[in-house]
């Protein structure tokens, strides 16, 4: 089954390569300007590093621009990640901008979602696609049911059915319901759609999902 979900999704590979270079090219400018913001607001790198989870659960080092303070303790992350699995609306969302670990300049990228603009390289790279499932963190996986794995047939993306479906309106059985029918309905169609739907799906200007 794996075998045949990766020759269905063979075109992804080129296609992430053309668009993905060419994003690249056309937004170093804006990069440059984002990467001397996050130095210039607070002290620590400009990329923040993470360990993510991704195709047949293969872990590799997911980039961001580091929305927060430099070395902030993840415990506040993951109290929030069994909240949200569990069902517990109280517990807000992922990227919460009232978060006080979060810097002047990380609010704004978090805000625009233009902390992420540093996975292009690792779309280039071939950890993840420009569209996909959510790339998950490893100690999430503790709290999946079983057809959740199925999200892990294909590498994870930028941007996803669950960014331009409701993004942090959405509980945590809802993301993966999402992302499982990408899954089993990923095409170059359905791939165009979301790319198209997720600039004005950030700027909060389209509800709408693919």
């Amino acid at each position: 089954m794996a075998v045949a979900r990766q020759r269905q999704v063979s075109w992804k590979r080129p296609f992430d390569l053309v668009v993905g270079v060419s994003a690249t090219l056309l937004l170093l400018p804006l990069l440059a300007v984002l990467a001397v913001l996050v130095k210039a607001d607070s002290p620590g790198p400009i990329l923040f590093r993470q360990e993510r989870v991704g195709l047949h659960g293969a872990r590799f080092k997911m980039w961001k621009f580091r929305s927060m303070r430099h070395n902030s303790d993840e415990r506040t992350h993951r109290a929030s990640a069994i909240a949200w699995f569990a069902g517990e609306t109280a517990a807000g969302p992922y990227k919460s901008l009232a978060d006080s670990r979060v810097t002047r300049v990380g609010r704004f990228l978090r805000r625009t979602s233009l902390d992420e603009l540093p996975q292009l390289f690792n779309v280039l790279r071939g950890d993840m696609s420009l569209v996909g499932p959510r790339p998950a963190i490893a100690y999430e996986l503790e709290h999946y049911l079983p057809w959740y794995f199925e999200r892990q047939m294909v590498k994870p993306g930028m941007t996803g059915l669950w960014q331009v479906s409701g993004r942090t309106e959405l509980s945590a059985g809802e993301m993966m319901a999402l992302d499982v029918r990408y899954v089993r309905e990923a095409g170059l169609g359905l791939d165009l759609k979301i790319l198209a739907l997720t600039v004005p799906a950030l700027l909060g200007l389209s509800s709408a999902g693919a």
